[in-house]
């Protein structure tokens, strides 16, 4: 048996995080990765962090290393059956502030100096208000948090969530609009056509059309025709 969650997220805060950076420009695409999803929605299992309790509230507030460990954080959600789709922004707003900051190079590397030359940058950010629809696909019921936080500056989101029903496994061609991860799709599904989303970590896929594939076949609220979900998507990493 499966459960499906459509998802909605409501930013109560402006949300940012670099999906680009185009000279002193940092954008931020209204498109939220599914690995940032696992974590803000605390599928990610707090004992794999570490084996002591010290250990893990050290590496949860403080990383001595940037060195991400999605295959290890990631993997267990496999054996539990779940999986936690993209998420795409169904109404969104941009805004963008500058910020300015001054050279204090003296104040690291202990140099006299008798320069200080500001500097400024941009940052494209999403703005309250904004909604991002995504879908969890589980093989037993989840019970999701109601407020998360996203983003570098831990920005608050409500989150609003609609079980689906009348679920149908079929297969056959099809197509699905809303951004996936071409790396837990395209092992069990044959990919024909799709557009790139470029952002770190994994590059993402939308609009893809499928032949001759899994998927999950269900009503689509305020549309004739119905949904089509892929089926059988796992995390996958490179090797």
């Amino acid at each position: 048996m499966v459960f499906i969650y459509r998802c909605q997220l409501e930013l109560h805060d402006s949300l940012y995080f670099a999906t680009r950076e185009i000279g002193r420009l940092y954008e931020t695409e209204p498109i939220i990765h599914n690995y940032a999803l696992c974590y803000a929605l605390g599928l990610v299992d707090s004992e794999i962090y570490s084996t002591t309790v010290a250990e893990e509230y050290s590496y949860r507030y403080f990383c001595p290393e940037q060195v991400p460990k999605y295959e290890e954080h990631l993997t267990p959600l496999n054996q539990q059956g779940i999986y936690v789709t993209p998420a795409v922004a169904i109404s969104h707003y941009a805004i963008l502030n500058t910020w300015k900051y001054a050279n204090n190079n003296y104040h690291v590397e202990m140099e006299k100096t008798q320069k200080n030359i500001p500097s400024f940058g941009r940052a494209k950010e999403i703005a309250p208000e904004s909604k991002f629809e995504f879908f969890t696909i589980s093989q037993k019921p989840l019970q999701l948090l109601k407020w998360i936080r996203l983003g570098k500056w831990m920005s608050k989101a409500e989150l609003t969530i609609q079980e689906v029903t009348k679920i149908e496994l079929k297969t056959g061609n099809f197509t699905f609009s809303y951004p996936l991860n071409p790396l837990d799709v395209m092992f069990t599904h044959q990919v024909v056509t799709y557009d790139v989303i470029n952002m770190p970590p994994v590059s993402l896929i939308q609009n893809v059309s499928i032949c001759q594939g899994h998927y999950y076949e269900f009503n689509n609220p305020n549309k004739t025709e119905k949904l089509r979900l892929p089926a059988k998507m796992q995390y996958r990493f490179k090797a």
